[in-house]
């Protein structure tokens, strides 16, 4: 009973993360499962048969709080579906170790991008409104949806800071588009895991506790997403994407710093600065809506001018 109440808070917290950053569920929870000793494809498949039910939440959340673009959601989704079946199979019957650094590598490098652009530069408005073609997000949603059935996460921590990057679409739908689609992905990883395992490792009573968890959270996570700036958002995604990436690499093999000092160190100086880089958004933010209640007062003043001089 205690480990199932422990699943259920992980997937509250998991939810209620990926709800408002757009990432993070099947990574915190596959984390867990993996450490109590679940083989990576059970795991995966576990985290993806709970999703079935969190992500229909979410997307229902975030829909009715007004963060979704229903064509961005085809558009991704039914590719990232393609691609997590594909990629459920590919992990039923091989290892994916040695694609972790590689994937970890790509992922920090978009993390990184992120946090300096929105920290620095902010949310960039120019573009705001321009369609996102097929072109870029068929390949992206194939791409994340791979990725997120082989590692048991990935199809926020690749759709979200792509996304975001482009700058055509809010940050709040950035988000609530991609948690919507991921149910399209869930449905399709979760087929292909009992296609190619059956319920080999699959405990029903740990899918439920993480489905629990996850629906609580996931309509407070699609309101929390809509009060969140997009420039400390960005910030926030950012760092995250960043310290997430950032572990893994230090723990694979190649580089071999799990549990040392050093390993400590370098977290510790990411998370340092991922804290500094969200309280300069914060100010930055705040100025900005300082400098736009000054402009609309001084537009203004002519007008109440012009009234009391008639």
């Amino acid at each position: 009973m205690r480990s199932l109440i422990l699943l259920a808070l992980v997937g509250l917290a998991a939810q209620l993360v990926d709800g408002a950053l757009g990432m993070a569920y099947g990574v915190t929870s596959t984390t867990l499962l993996l450490a109590i000793g679940t083989n990576p494809a059970a795991a995966s498949a576990t985290i993806h048969l709970s999703e079935i039910g969190t992500t229909l939440v979410s997307g229902v959340s975030h829909w009715r709080f007004g963060n979704v673009d229903w064509k961005v959601v085809l558009r991704i989704g039914v590719p990232g579906a393609v691609g997590a079946f594909v990629g459920a199979y590919v992990l039923s019957n091989l290892s994916t170790a040695t694609a972790k650094p590689v994937m970890s590598t790509i992922l920090l490098a978009l993390g990184i991008y992120i946090l300096v652009r929105f920290t620095l530069f902010g949310l960039r408005k120019d573009r705001l409104g321009l369609p996102l073609r097929k072109r870029f997000l068929a390949p992206l949603g194939l791409f994340a949806g791979f990725v997120d059935a082989t590692g048991g996460g990935g199809w926020g921590p690749v759709g979200t800071p792509a996304l975001l990057a482009s700058g055509r679409i809010e940050p709040r739908k950035v988000i609530g588009s991609i948690d919507t689609s991921e149910f399209l992905v869930a449905i399709a990883a979760s087929l292909g895991f009992l296609w190619a395992l059956g319920s080999q490792g699959i405990n029903p009573a740990w899918v439920l506790a993480l489905l629990v968890g996850g629906v609580i959270a996931a309509p407070i996570a699609a309101w929390l997403v809509r009060k969140i700036p997009g420039r400390i958002l960005g910030s926030a995604v950012g760092g995250l994407i960043v310290l997430t990436n950032a572990r893994t690499l230090l723990r694979s093999d190649g580089v071999g710093l799990a549990g040392t000092p050093a390993e400590g160190l370098v977290l510790g100086a990411i998370a340092v600065v991922w804290a500094g880089a969200i309280a300069w958004s914060v100010r930055a933010y705040r100025a900005e809506l300082v400098l736009e209640a000054v402009t609309a007062h001084v537009e203004a003043e002519p007008v109440g001018a012009a009234r009391t001089a008639g």
